[in-house]
């Protein structure tokens, strides 16, 4: 029996070919940005145990790493310290010691590929005994006190070569401080990144495993955004654009599609998305008991998130996904 349908969707999916053709959106290497740990030490690659396949590299492993991945073709890193805790205090005094873990890190990074896009995470809490983004003063983060600090920071970073400045903190015009001590340092050309909707989310577990850097006591939930709010989102992404940020973040991924879209719909400036470390272990482990198929599963999330409207993909998945765009 067949029907007279003037209509027929399904015409546009008869084949692989006429599906390529009419394909909406997709994923490429170059929307991607690969999270990199590192440690202090020599011949040091140690796998983070709540997500397999990633480790935290010593600089000169980091550096092997950094290769690998460029001619994988990414063409971007964001870099994350795991500080001694002998080194953090109250300040986060050991962010712009010149040789510090982190800026010999950039520096390691744009000497093995100086075009290898270096983008730097500027909070305290790697830094602090207090494991807060802020200072912390009775108890309370206070944010006009984290502010200076932050700037320092950045400026740190980018005499050490930093591209993008990326700040995590969540604290209430740090972008424009940080924008104005570039500015005035002679580092214009220096971009922000800003974590624009950070939420208090239960999905960043193993990567405060990866770099011990939880909170000593309370919580993060006074400056990272309300998983219940959206319209929040909004507002934060007119301030920091207002403030001068060039790109602007949503974290986590998944649980946030719908305020990507959102940003997308709504702000000028490129949408980035963090697809988190509790993103990737799920993954991990479903696809570890047999539960489903870890490639596709990976290549649907990352599908995922440019349907939403990113431009921009921060992704533990980043070199294997490279890996198996070079082998098709």
């Amino acid at each position: 029996m067949s029907y007279k349908l003037p209509i027929r969707p399904r015409r546009n999916r008869v084949n692989s070919s006429i599906r390529s053709l009419v394909q909406e959106n997709q994923v490429t290497v170059d929307d991607l940005i690969m999270p990199l740990f590192v440690i202090e030490g020599e011949g040091q690659k140690i796998e983070v145990p709540s997500m397999p396949n990633i480790y935290r590299f010593s600089l000169d492993k980091l550096a092997a790493e950094v290769a690998e991945l460029w001619e994988l073709g990414i063409k971007a890193v964001a870099l994350f310290p795991a500080i001694n805790d002998d080194l953090k205090d109250s300040v986060a005094t050991e962010s712009t010691n010149p040789q510090g873990l982190f800026q010999r890190a950039i520096q390691t990074v744009k000497q093995t590929c100086p075009d290898m896009l270096t983008i730097c995470d500027v909070a305290m809490d790697p830094y602090s005994s207090d494991g807060h983004d802020g200072f912390v003063e009775n108890g309370e983060i206070i944010n006009d006190i984290t502010l200076p600090i932050l700037a320092k920071m950045a400026v740190a970073q980018a005499e050490a070569g930093a591209d993008i400045i990326a700040p995590s903190d969540m604290m209430d015009g740090r972008v424009a401080v940080i924008r104005d001590v570039l500015d005035q340092a002679g580092f214009a050309n220096v971009g922000i990144l800003a974590y624009t909707a950070k939420y208090a989310s239960a999905f960043y577990g193993p990567f405060r495993d990866a770099l011990d850097s939880a909170p000593k006591a309370g919580d993060k939930k006074t400056y990272q955004m309300n998983p219940a709010n959206t319209r929040e989102a909004l507002r934060e992404a007119e301030l920091d654009t207002a403030e001068g940020a060039d790109m602007i973040m949503v974290k986590p991924g998944l649980p946030y599609l719908d305020v990507v879209q959102s940003l997308s719909q709504s702000s000028q400036l490129p949408i980035a998305v963090y697809n988190v470390s509790g993103e990737y272990a799920m993954l991990q482990a479903a696809a570890e008991k047999g539960w489903l198929d870890y490639r596709s599963s990976v290549c649907e999330t990352l599908m995922s998130f440019k349907r939403a409207g990113a431009d921009i993909i921060l992704s533990y998945h980043a070199k294997e996904f490279a890996t198996w765009q070079k082998e098709a």
